[in-house]
């Protein structure tokens, strides 16, 4: 039996740990069961029981006869492995382990979990669990859980898949959408994803026919490569995969040596996984149930904005307003359009959203408006938004939308007043309708950032790296020289002997691969002058010997003073998660005071690059604001570029802080490197 049939539509069922008491949880599973018509075999397993809620109950898993395509388990957890072991000896296909105590408890639990991970894999079993929630498949009536949040709902059916890290979050989504209407075809809990991960579940999900979208609630990444590939085949097959992911506001996974590794976190890692592999991301719970319906059946954005018209201003206005804040563009009426409703009698206000006025807003003239907007074709999405006509009036507010609707855009309807009528009217009909302003903008922004997968790229081969472990600023400087980037063209000044002849002014630093943060511990001199320049060299090496006793000092490092229009970090890192990434920010002794960062996945291409440029507001200082001196932006483009090839290399991080951007056509200059190698 294939992976996809033991989860999702086995013919036999066995409850490992099942309950004839309707107090305890063990016996919901089977409740739902029966309750739901499952047309399988259920086979309830229970060593004190001869029969459970009228259906014959069996000791052990292996004096079961026939056979058995999925075991369900909910005993504890030190009895988890013996049924591990009875369902490989039985030939169970898959079995889901509701049971917790494992790798998330304590290291003990940990070896269990290994214990019973080796056991299955040697006897072809396959595992979803530990501490999971279960299986629901809605399409084949196959309620595998101990969700009462589902047990207190009837399954409707609909084309949305779910796979949940948080086994709670499965059912809170479930009741969310019921109360709307919005329906299922699967939803996963997958818990400690011992074997069956989130990729792979997602590769099998964006396959299923009935499934026409994929909802991801994520807490961390723990196949990525999988989910990468399973959200291009997504987007080949024109099943959108939408992702809400927690750790917004987390600071960093890890404790990194570099600034770049410790600025970037989780989320801007999640941001550039998104991006790259044609994820849609949403930033509220509401959105990542509403947005399917705007967005399935349609591609990527072109980069035009959006078009917006109300019969309230002030609904309508919240909704603009946070995508304004996003960067979205608000399209306002041609001339062409203003004019065409004008002789139809349709006058509206010279301004960017249309409003239709008090009285003028009933369904012809909305409707007339919306195919106007339509036909325009100059916005990527609509967002149409109904007062309270779509509370006291729900079938008259979906008539002011079905006369209307577009074919080649998404349209989102927001309804200002509460009408949970009309949004069942309006799912029910198959338009997009959101019930808060910050779901709706949520979505639209979901849609307006997202991103066509980017084209996979062979990773060019490094230069070849010098044999140390850990490089100092200087080593790390000349292997970007290799790679394209400029150098400071720094000196190495072993003694103040060695300043002979050396004319300042000069920035003067120690080198050290051991000590990083040279700045932090008071181990640099800039501006420099001549007559000054040895007895500093004799103080900086005297003062690091003190601080850092233990520290390897390959002496003292004397470059020319650079100035330029800019600073910013650059950086590399091979992210446990995601994989590697290029990263860009703001630098030099602000990076961590202004923490603006951008990423992507590398290796980066020219475009890629240019627009993680875009991403920095500051940046667009250097692009002819106001005037201002032009940078040489081309020169920053190709120096990002130039780092992906560390992508086939065993870099584990590599940083230039801060790279000088100087005026246009002189370039851009590294003052600082560090490069680690993986193990370091």
């Amino acid at each position: 039996m294939s992976l996809f049939s033991a989860l999702f539509n086995p013919g036999s069922v066995a409850l490992i740990g099942a309950s004839a008491d309707p107090g305890k949880d063990n016996s919901r599973a089977q409740r739902l069961l029966q309750r739901e018509g499952f047309s399988g075999r259920i086979i309830p397993v229970n060593p004190g029981r001869a029969e459970i809620m009228g259906v014959p109950a069996f000791a052990d898993i292996r004096a079961v006869p026939g056979p058995v395509d999925h075991a369900f388990i909910m005993v504890a957890a030190r009895d988890v492995p013996a049924a591990i072991a009875g369902c490989v000896e039985k030939g169970v296909a898959v079995a889901t382990i509701f049971s917790a105590g494992f790798a998330e408890a304590d290291a003990a639990g940990r070896a269990r979990q290994d214990e019973m991970v080796a056991t299955a894999r040697a006897g072809g079993l396959r595992l979803l669990g530990p501490n999971c929630l279960g299986v629901v498949s809605v399409a084949s009536r196959v309620p595998l859980t101990l969700n009462a949040a589902i047990e207190a709902e009837p399954l409707l059916a609909g084309r949305l898949a779910l796979v949940s890290q948080s086994g709670s979050m499965m059912g809170a989504l479930f009741s969310r959408a019921a109360a709307r209407g919005i329906g299922f075809s699967r939803m996963v809990s997958v818990g400690n994803e011992c074997d069956i991960g989130v990729g792979e579940l997602a590769e099998l999900l964006v396959e299923d026919d009935a499934t026409g979208a994929v909802l991801l609630f994520l807490e961390t990444f723990r196949d990525a490569p999988r989910l990468a590939a399973a959200a291009r085949r997504a987007h080949a097959l024109g099943k959108p995969i939408i992702a809400y992911k927690l750790g917004r506001s987390e600071v960093g996974r890890t404790i990194a040596l570099s600034h770049t590794g410790a600025m970037l976190g989780g989320d801007e890692l999640a941001q550039a996984f998104f991006r790259a592999h044609g994820i849609l991301r949403v930033e509220t719970l509401e959105g990542l149930l509403e947005t399917a319906r705007l967005v399935m059946g349609h591609k990527p954005p072109r980069g035009r904005g959006f078009s917006a018209m109300t019969a309230t201003g002030g609904g309508a206005a919240m909704v603009v307003d946070r995508l304004g804040l996003h960067g979205h563009a608000l399209v306002g009426p041609d001339a062409g359009l203003r004019e065409r409703l004008g002789e139809g009698g349709i006058r509206i206000p010279d301004a960017p959203l249309i409003d239709l006025p008090m009285g003028a807003s009933g369904p012809t003239p909305y409707s007339t408006t919306l195919r106007g907007m339509d036909a325009a074709d100059t916005a990527d999405a609509l967002l149409a938004v109904l007062g309270s006509s779509a509370r006291n009036q729900p079938e008259r507010a979906l008539s002011h939308i079905t006369p209307a609707l577009p074919a080649g855009r998404p349209l989102a309807v927001f309804a200002a007043p509460q009408a949970d009528a009309a949004l069942a009217l309006f799912e029910a009909a198959g338009i997009a309708a959101f019930r808060t302003p910050e779901s709706c903008a949520d979505a639209l922004h979901a849609y307006l950032s997202w991103r066509e997968p980017a084209a996979l790229k062979g990773g060019a081969l490094p230069p070849a790296l010098p044999e140390a472990q850990r490089l100092n600023e200087h080593e790390a400087c000349a292997f970007f020289d290799e790679l394209g980037i400029t150098p400071p063209g720094a000196r190495v000044l072993r003694s103040p002997a060695d300043a002979a002849g050396m004319a300042g002014p000069l920035a003067l630093k120690i080198l050290s691969p051991d000590i990083l943060h040279k700045t932090d511990a008071g181990l640099v001199r800039l501006g420099v002058a001549t007559a000054d320049i040895a007895a500093t060299v004799a103080d900086l090496l005297a003062r690091a010997a003190q601080a850092f006793p233990a520290a390897r000092l390959d002496g003292v490092l004397a470059a020319p003073m650079h100035k330029g229009l800019a600073e910013v970090i650059l950086g590399y890192r091979r992210d446990a998660e995601v994989g590697p990434v290029v990263v860009l920010g703001m630098g030099g002794v602000l990076a961590e005071l202004t923490r603006r960062i951008t990423a992507r996945i590398a290796p980066v291409s020219l475009e890629e690059a240019m627009g993680m440029i875009a991403d920095l507001p500051e940046l667009r200082l250097l692009q002819g604001f106001r005037g201002l001196p032009r940078g040489d932006v081309a020169a920053l483009a190709a120096a990002i570029q130039a780092l992906s090839p560390l992508a086939a290399s065993d870099v584990a991080e590599a940083e230039i802080n801060p790279l000088i951007i100087k005026p246009e056509g002189q370039g851009v200059v590294a003052l600082d490197g560090l490069l680690l190698r993986m193990g370091d």
